[in-house]
């Protein structure tokens, strides 16, 4: 055979081996032909056509590409999907099912919505408030002129003392809450005011037309482990927060203590325990740094704090009345002021206060010419507030106040400061009535309410309560009533008639009235 005939002999061995045509039962027909060409394989590789090592070279050749073939049907195989039949009934189900699920995804997505928008905004909530004041002060004709007060009261010499003033003010504050997690929130409010001044956000009008200041009022971030919806038990009872910052006032009180714009510096922790459906328990604990005074060789005063506990009960009626206690004791710390022993070098002028309203009880130091306090303040108040909705919607409100300067010592005073002080000076207490809506929210809804105050002189300290009653500080007593009236949703006038005279300092008698538009949103 020669080399032509050899090379289409073994072209045709090799397409037989590979899958060439096959008849009968396919396996058994190939079996055949693989056979078959083996042994002619094997004939010319007797007859010497073909060397033992070729013959070898083209049956693996031949096997190799039959196992290729094979190996390819099979993925095809593997390709092919079989889908055996589904009832009509399990095809609705299913269509069904995707319908909803990709129906909520476009809620939750806002497909189509051409005012949507980006998901951390709606985490975001903007708010905020405009009043505008119109302020009356009237003098009693009796009362002492300004250098005689200023001993008492820390008033400059041109203070008005007998001299009425009508003032228009404005107050403006927006606020921004964020929801960072589900644990953890924020807060930015600004708000008209001033850095002199902690308890007042007024702006008084009649300043050439100039521009207002807008002030960080608040700046905080809060942290709620557990929240009570989210805690276990039959009444979901445990809750706990934290916050810290400059922070909305984290006390159950009145303006008795407390001015209503003031917020605090520092942290504050929370926790309430529900016992039943309607009644739980409150704890609230915080630390307030004051003043932050850099020490030095010629500086002996130390830091200020305030630090302060307050454990309270929430109690509430199937009626919808409801009553909150609070008991609260407020430490002030290196508030006291100390008199200078060197006339040369004034190691302790920073004790006298950063800020004062009048009343306390103060002393002037003859070496610094500044005045001090001279009393400490360790103030234990107790404060409740009854609510009954026997009249629903219109409600009765019951408010007391009661608070003791346990700090207040005279034979401490004495020793400190070289002055004898009367005793009974560290008391004070105000109750009021009100009735009507509990919030006046919207036009034709109202609230009248009435109320009165003794606060003597070292009771608390004169430079965070009321700043509106007696025009700020203690050493004031006297009543107070008035009301509010809704014009419109979230838009209501008010007005607040406050008459307060000194307890038993000099002559110091004030009325002030409050005409009040006030909007918010």
């Amino acid at each position: 055979m020669n080399r032509h005939a050899r090379g289409a002999f073994v072209l045709l061995a090799t397409l037989v081996l590979t899958g060439g045509p096959a008849w009968g039962s396919e396996r058994e027909d190939l079996e055949i032909v693989r056979q078959t060409t083996i042994n002619l394989i094997n004939a010319l590789v007797k007859n010497g056509v073909l060397s033992q090592e070729a013959a070898q070279g083209l049956i693996k050749q031949a096997e190799d590409g039959a196992r290729q073939k094979v190996a390819a049907k099979q993925a095809a195989d593997e390709k092919i999907v079989r889908v055996p039949y589904v009832p009509e009934t399990v095809k609705r189900e299913i269509r069904e099912q995707i319908k909803q699920e990709v129906v909520a995804q476009a809620k939750t997505e806002r497909w189509g919505d051409v005012n949507a928008v980006p998901e951390w905004v709606e985490r975001i909530k903007l708010d905020g408030d405009i009043r505008l004041r119109s302020q009356t002060e009237q003098f009693s004709k009796s009362n002492v002129i300004a250098p005689v007060v200023d001993a008492y009261y820390g008033l400059s010499s041109d203070a008005p003392t007998t001299e009425n003033r009508d003032r228009l003010r404005v107050r403006a504050r927006l606020g921004l809450a964020a929801k960072i997690s589900d644990m953890v929130s924020g807060g930015l409010r600004l708000a008209t005011g001033n850095t002199t001044d902690p308890v007042s956000t007024n702006q008084t009008l009649g300043n050439s037309a100039n521009k207002y200041s807008f002030l960080v009022d608040q700046a905080y971030l809060k942290v709620e482990p557990l929240e009570p919806q989210q805690a276990q038990g039959p009444y979901k009872t445990f809750g706990l927060s934290f916050i810290g910052g400059k922070i909305p006032n984290p006390w159950f009180s009145t303006d008795l203590v407390w001015d209503p714009d003031i917020n605090f510096e520092g942290v504050a922790a929370n926790g309430t325990y529900r016992f039943n459906e309607r009644g739980s328990v409150y704890l609230t604990a915080g630390a307030f740094p004051l003043q932050d005074i850099a020490p030095s060789t010629v500086n002996k005063a130390k830091n200020k704090w305030l630090y302060g506990a307050q454990a309270g009960l929430d109690l509430a009626a199937q009626n919808g009345s409801k009553a909150r206690f609070g008991l609260a004791l407020y430490d002030y710390k290196h508030v006291e002021g100390i008199l200078e022993t060197d006339p040369a070098v004034f190691y302790y002028a920073a004790t006298a206060p950063q800020f004062r309203q009048k009343g306390n009880s103060i002393f002037l130091d003859g070496y610094s010419g500044v005045y001090k306090l001279a009393s400490k303040f360790r103030e234990l108040n107790l404060t409740a507030q009854l609510d009954l909705a026997n009249f629903d919607p219109m409600h009765v409100l019951l408010t007391g106040d009661y608070v003791r300067n346990i700090g207040y010592d005279e034979t401490e005073m004495l020793a400190r400061t070289g002055i004898l002080y009367d005793k009974k000076k560290n008391v004070g207490y105000q109750l009021q009535a009100a009735f009507g809506r509990p919030k006046v929210q919207n036009r034709g809804e109202w609230q009248a309410f009435a109320g009165y105050r003794y606060l003597e002189r070292d009771a608390v300290l004169d430079a965070f309560t009321d700043s509106d009653f007696h025009l700020g500080g203690t050493d004031a007593k006297g009543y107070y009533l008035g009301g509010s009236y809704g014009i419109d949703h979230n838009t209501w006038l008010s007005m607040k008639w406050m008459s307060a005279d000194s307890i038993d300092g000099p002559k110091f008698g004030i009325d002030v009235l409050h005409v009040d538009l006030n909007a918010k949103f």
